[in-house]
Order: C-alpha cells, then structure tokens, then sequence
C-alpha cells in the first residue's frame, strides 16, 4: 500500500491502555500496522484516570514498544489521537435555530454557526460539552439530514450534545500532553467512533442499539433514522461480576479466571455439582447469573429512557468490548428484550496486519484510528533527522577572543521528551480542578 501518512492512537480503560500505529494509503484505507496493550487495573476507574504516574508509565511502554516495531523504526510518534470515555459522559438534546436575512443558500459557513450556537449552550459547571452530533435539520419547513445546499429563510437542527466532567479531559492532557509532551491531534469519542464502524447505514436508519460492555462502565447508544438518537453511559461492567466471585475467598485473578471460563449468564436447567477448586460449579453459576441479569435489565431499561420501545429497534442490538465476550450474555439480552443480538467484528475496508489484533480487545482502538483517518491530513510520526557529522578538530582559540556561539535548539523526539518527564515522575500531584485529589 502507497502509504499517504501514519497516525497513532490511545485507548485507556478501566482495564487496560491499548496504542496503535497506522498507516493511510493514498486511496484513505486504514492499515493498522502495531498494536500493544498494557493493563492499567486501578489507574483508571470508569474511565476517568485516577493515578498520573501510574498511566504515564502505562502509556510509556505502550508507545516505546510500538516505536522498537521494525515497520515503525525509525519512525518516533510525536502525535496520537486518544479516545474518551467514561462514566460521566452522556448526551443532553439541545435545539437551536438561525433566522437568515432572505433566502439564503445553506452553506458549511452557516451550518458551522449552528453547531457553535449549539456549543454555547448553557450548562451547570460540572459539565462540558465534549461534542454536539446534529440529529435532524429544518430547512424551512421540510426536515432534512443533509441542509447543506438548500434554500431558506430560516433553519434549526436538534443536536446530541455529549458532555462530560471536565476532570475527564484534564486528566487525559496532564498525561499525554504535560508529562509525554506529546502533540493531541484530536480527543475522539470513543463509542461514537465504535459505531460508525460496527453499525451499518442500513442499521442505523432502520432502528438498533449498540452496547459496549466494558470494564466498569456500559455504554449505550442508540440510533434511528440514520442518526444517534441516545447516549448514556451505566456505572457497571464485567468487572462487577469479578468482584461479586471475589466473595468466594478468591484473588481478582482467579475469580475472572472462574468467570471467563466457567460463568454463564444463563443458569442451567439443572444445578450442576461439579468442582472448580474448592467451590461448586453452582456457587460460581449463582453469583455469575444474578449479577448478569441486574445489568442486562439496566441495559434493556434504557430503551425506555430514550422514549423508545423494542418495535423501534428492528435492527436489534449490537454487542462490543470486553464484558459481551461472557458466556450466555448475548441470549440473555435477547431474551429480555425479544430482539436479535449479534456481535460487532472489525469491518472489512479497516485492514488488522498485526497478528496482536486478533488477541486484543482491538475495535475500539480501530474505531479511534479510522476517525482520524477522515480527519485532516496530519502526520504522528516523524523520522528523526541524521546526527550532525563530526567537526575536524580546530586549533584552539584563546578563551578571550574565541567569538560566543548560539546553540541551536530542537525539539525533542519522544524518548528524549521521556528524559525531561522522568525527573517529574515523583513529583506530589496537587488537586485537580473539581477538588478531587489525585493519587
């Protein structure tokens, strides 16, 4: 592939940080070329990070791993794009108009007026507005999905607005930003992004729901008419069925051990009686189900949060992330809500040429990478210029006359930027903007 220019990305979760080097061909397709992961339990909680130095270094071996790939080297990133998440974040609707002076064409200049009016909107200070997603226009009186090049006097569109805690994207900058000096090209949302590759347009338009289960928090978004129409983030993940088999007098590992390969969220017909262990294969059955059917009923609740029934959802639900690969949870969710259930897979136009892809947890990552790729022609990596050659030695000059010499500065790559952030590693963290103290 004629590669056009290569982009980084990072995902941190609850559970794990993930970055990946791409490359854009010229033609726009994505190849993700490396992909790595480290896990990150307890140094981000719902997907707000919680210990600075804890993702720094997490983040630092994601990235020195990924510049040592033989199709990086030499190649040093200087840029990512990081996806966003979090328990937080949700959507709020939000409609907004504009009176034009005649009949006007409808232009991306006006239409970029409508968004910022949208982005203005007035909110309690422990929110910010991350994103506004338009979710249908009216030009006139005739609504539209696609306002640009019609005519009137007068136009409105409702808006997602996604909003989130500040201390979310404040934290992600300290990190990424401050301690890895690092050039952010763009904050992406990270289910949005995951939907515009795990749905199609013919889900989207027909009525579906796209749920990820992650760590600790669920996400839920819902489209209709081609459009998100819902965004709620739920507290709760995989993670709560862990720590609910952690009642059996067992370490987090081993409990999600019994959990990956023991749990169903469906109980048997019969107890069974076998041992894993020391426990019963019924005792870890009883934990796994009751704690599965709380949140796929949190999960189908949300249908009727979003003003919606099942009949509105022809296309059904959309299962991703870590916590949908438990066993039994996909019949479990058609079960509750009546409705086809399937699991989302990379899409076929995103080519995964890591074999690391196949084992890791790898869509969201490439939801975040295919976004930037539509975004501006921007490069993450650079090539590091050659070392200067060696001077000849010069006969020396007395000190008195010798002429006084300006250095010439540059910018360090990313492990000379690493020198820099290593002697602030240890450095007492203040608190942050919410009052929050940071561990």
């Amino acid at each position: 592939m004629a590669t056009d220019r290569y982009i980084a990305a990072l995902e941190i979760s609850s559970s794990k940080v993930i970055g990946a080097v791409g490359a854009v061909g010229k033609s726009g397709q994505l190849e993700i070329l490396a992909i790595e992961q480290e896990k990150s339990t307890d140094s981000v909680r719902w997907g707000q990070i919680q210990n600075i130095e804890e993702t720094y270094n997490h983040i630092f071996y994601v990235l020195e791993r990924l510049e040592r790939r033989p199709n990086i080297a030499p190649r040093e990133i200087t840029g990512v794009y990081v996806g966003i998440s979090g328990r937080s974040l949700r959507s709020i609707r939000k409609d907004v108009s504009l009176a034009l002076p005649e009949e006007t064409d409808i232009t991306d200049a006006i239409l970029d007026r409508l968004k910022r009016s949208a982005m203005e909107a007035d909110l309690d200070n422990s929110l910010e507005i991350v994103d506004a997603i338009p979710r249908i226009f009216t030009v006139g009186k005739d609504e539209t999905h696609r306002p640009k090049g019609r005519v009137g006097n007068h136009i409105s569109a409702i808006y997602d607005l996604i909003v989130a805690r500040p201390i979310i994207q404040s934290n992600l900058k300290r990190v990424v930003k401050d301690r890895l000096e690092l050039d952010i090209k763009d904050i992406i949302i990270t289910p949005l992004a995951t939907g515009e590759i795990a749905l199609s347009e013919h889900e989207k338009k027909l009525g579906c729901m796209l749920v990820d289960i992650g760590a600790e928090t669920t996400t839920v978004t819902i489209y209709t008419r081609g459009n998100l129409i819902y965004y709620a983030t739920l507290p709760f993940g995989g993670r709560n069925i862990t720590k609910d088999l952690m009642a059996l007098n067992e370490l987090e590992d081993k409990a999600e051990e019994f959990k990956i390969n023991f749990g169903n969220a469906i109980a048997p017909g019969i107890p069974s009686q076998v041992k894993v262990g020391n426990h019963k294969q019924s005792e870890i059955s009883n934990y796994v189900v009751a704690r599965s059917e709380e949140i796929v009923a949190n999960i189908v609740e949300q249908i009727k949060y979003a003003g919606l029934t099942e009949k509105d959802l022809p296309e059904g639900i959309v299962l991703c992330g870590g916590g949908a690969r438990l066993n039994g949870i996909m019949e479990l969710i058609g079960k509750f809500t009546g409705l086809k259930v399937r699991m989302a897979t990379l899409p076929h136009y995103i080519r995964m040429t890591d074999i690391n892809g196949q084992s890791i947890e790898s869509l969201q990552i490439a939801a975040i990478m295919h976004t930037a790729s539509q975004e501006a022609d921007e490069d993450c990596l650079q090539v590091p210029p050659p070392p200067e050659p060696e001077k000849p030695e010069e006969e020396e000059i007395p000190e008195e006359i010798k002429p006084e010499k300006k250095q010439k500065q540059r910018k360090p790559g990313f492990f000379g930027r690493i020198g820099n952030a290593l002697g602030q590693i240890f450095t007492p963290i203040g608190e942050d903007d919410e009052g929050d103290e940071l561990s």
